[in-house]
């Protein structure tokens, strides 16, 4: 009984909290493990499981720690976190909270680089489809880079030397380190709103996977492929590749090739316009003395003797040809002349009133045959209906009634014919010449 009134008893928090203060006491702890169960909440928090072959622990990286990881962290991934191991109490599970974490074996900035890439082509943003040419002779060009650095040097040297017209617009930015980035993108943007700039190149010099990172990042991924205008990636040395060399119109493999991508097609053309002027000049060289020998040949050639006396025939006869015509022209006018004369005598003669006196008479007694033959006409036909009108009369069953007759009906409204037809008590209607009546058959014969 001794032992039972000596013992401690401890509530579930109170152990909870135990055990929670001797794991806080172990401090930073490194682990290694395969991530399972990966799940981010919306919150932006990721909680997962870390095991290997005989154990599993389970782990939660806060979004104020996972938004600086360069990777994602997917199931099936091996990888090394640090933390601190706590207990969760609401369900008294004990759980690391991550600060950090790296992949095993490939580094986290190439295994960033790789997600991202094939993130990006998958959605399309490397397709060739996508992507548009170089403007042949560019008036301005953007650049987006450090204005301090040695590849804004380089370009602008290479751009004076061929091509000292080509305006240029800086638009200064940091290439590395924190904010980059969204300068990068927030540049490219901006040099899409000035409709003087036909082409826009972004880059630096060359460095470290982290040095180029900026060019790496997804919010200048989606801006390069956004630009409605030509882009040129020129970022690093030729060996170097980063995602928006990928998203690019074109790839410059240093900043220095850039520069002649934009400038180079200018003096091409003036050397291609040049051999096109000589060429052109000795063509028409060689047509004008080719000419002037075929005029030779042509003003020593015996047509040319004999064309004047062909020319002298042909006047002649031009003379001959148009003074017949102008003779025919005057007999044929002679003629209508003549023809007007005598149809204005011919027209003198006739009396326009007397003819118009004569006609109206014969309209006269034409209207009064017509209205008269119209009157026996009419007086015909009326005899005829009244003659039509008499016989329909004689045939009326109302002229019958009138004589006396009667018409008898039954209640179906059928005509009676026959005594055999009804039957003592029978209703019957008789339809009189004025009138009807309603009688009850008494006795038939």
């Amino acid at each position: 009984m001794e032992l039972f009134a000596q013992r401690k008893i401890y509530s579930v928090f109170d152990i909870t909290s135990e055990i929670k203060k001797s794991l806080d006491r172990m401090g930073i702890v490194w682990i290694q493990g395969e991530i399972s169960n990966f799940k981010r909440h919306s919150s932006g928090h990721m909680y997962f499981s870390l095991k290997d072959e005989r154990a599993q622990l389970k782990a939660a990286c806060f979004r104020n720690n996972n938004m600086y990881l360069k990777f994602r962290p997917e199931d099936g991934m091996e990888v090394i976190v640090r933390g601190r191991l706590s207990v969760y109490e609401p369900r008294g599970d004990y759980q690391a909270i991550v600060e950090y974490m790296e992949p095993v074996g490939l580094g986290s900035l190439q295994l960033a680089f790789e997600q991202l890439k094939e993130t990006l082509r998958k959605e399309g943003l490397f397709d060739e489809m996508h992507k548009v040419s170089l403007p042949l002779l560019p008036g301005k060009v953007g650049i987006v880079t450090s204005p301090t650095g040695a590849a804004i040097q380089d370009i602008l040297r290479i751009l004076k030397r061929r091509n000292a017209a080509l305006d240029v617009l800086i638009y200064p930015v940091r290439v590395q380190g924190p904010g980059a980035a969204e300068q990068i993108a927030a540049g490219i943007r901006y040099l899409n709103t000035r409709p003087d700039i036909d082409v826009i190149i972004i880059g630096r010099g060359g460095g470290s996977i982290e040095d180029l990172w900026a060019f790496n990042e997804e919010i200048v991924a989606r801006a390069i492929f956004s630009s409605e205008l030509p882009l040129i990636s020129a970022v690093g040395h030729e060996v170097d590749y980063t995602i928006s060399d990928f998203v690019a119109d074109l790839r410059a493999p240093t900043p220095s090739a850039a520069a002649e991508m934009v400038s180079g097609a200018r003096e091409d053309l003036c050397a291609a316009v040049n051999s096109l002027k000589g060429r052109m000049c000795q063509s028409i060289r060689r047509t004008i003395e080719r000419r002037r020998l075929s005029l030779e040949r042509l003003s020593n050639n015996r047509a040319f003797m004999l064309a004047p006396n062909r020319i002298r025939d042909l006047q002649q006869r031009f003379d001959e040809n148009s003074m017949r015509m102008v003779q025919a022209v005057q007999r044929f006018t002679n003629s209508l002349r003549h023809r007007e004369r005598m149809l204005a005598t011919r027209l003198v003669t006739y009396d326009l009133g007397r003819m118009i006196h004569h006609k109206s008479d014969i309209l006269a007694r034409s209207r009064r045959a017509m209205i008269a033959a119209i009157r026996v006409r009419v007086q015909r036909e009326r005899a005829r209906l009244g003659l039509a009108a008499g016989k329909i009369d004689a045939l009326s069953p109302l002229a019958i009634l009138k004589r006396g007759f009667a018409l008898c009906r039954d209640d179906a409204g059928a005509i009676i014919r026959n005594s055999a037809d009804v039957s003592p008590g029978d209703r019957v209607h008789v339809s009189l010449a004025a009138g009807e009546l309603s009688c009850r058959v008494e006795e038939t014969k």
